[in-house]
């Protein structure tokens, strides 16, 4: 059943938006084009707090490859125009280990993502992204809600869930954070897309 529900979240895809004017496109992630890029976005002074994964080149390699045999979840590529700009992890939270702090349903989502580069930030673009692939991942007719657990620091990032229809639930506390568990209800996200692609967002 899952492995027929994961075939319908096809990768690479892209869409236009219209607001701001850019194509957006995700596509998956390749250890051998896409290490280097990632390790140097790791090292980013706004990503290190809550990803902490400012490693060595070989180390972070070995995660990544660790990473992308886990098939409970999709590592993602977000770009502008065709510029590398947002690495994404989308994944099936039955699997996962937040699955264990609150009663999820089979076929609930999860997103972690992140802005690499420094001058694709504090523009809007996270919003349209972000909104794209919760659109996509809505795709599946069966997901009625997706979620995320943001560090409970991570004003900025707290903040754009919220705006995009996620909902805070609880504090949890994972091994690596304590995460700020939200939830983005079907309804409640088709109601902000809608806004969305009317400019009333």
């Amino acid at each position: 059943m899952k492995s027929k529900v994961v075939t319908r979240q096809g990768y690479p895809f892209d869409q236009y938006d219209s607001i701001i004017k850019k194509v957006i496109s995700f596509r998956r992630v390749s250890l051998k084009e896409d290490v280097e890029m990632l390790h140097s976005w790791m090292h980013r002074e706004h990503v290190i707090p809550f990803w902490k994964l400012n490693i060595s080149l070989a180390d972070y390699r070995i995660h990544l490859q660790n990473f992308l045999q886990d098939d409970h979840q999709t590592l993602l590529v977000g770009e502008l125009d065709g510029v590398p700009m947002s690495y994404w992890e989308s994944y099936w939270v039955k699997d996962d280990i937040i699955g264990n702090y609150y009663a999820c349903d089979e076929y609930d989502q999860g997103i972690h993502l992140l802005i690499g580069p420094s001058e694709f930030l504090g523009k809007g673009f996270i919003y349209p992204l972000l909104m794209t692939i919760l659109n996509k991942k809505f795709q599946v007719s069966e997901t009625q809600t997706i979620i995320a657990e943001p560090d409970v620091r991570n004003e900025k990032m707290i903040h754009v869930f919220k705006k995009c229809g996620f909902q805070p639930v609880k504090e949890v506390e994972l091994p690596d954070k304590t995460g700020l568990l939200m939830e983005c209800k079907r309804n409640i996200f088709e109601s902000r897309w809608k806004d969305w692609q009317t400019n009333k967002f």
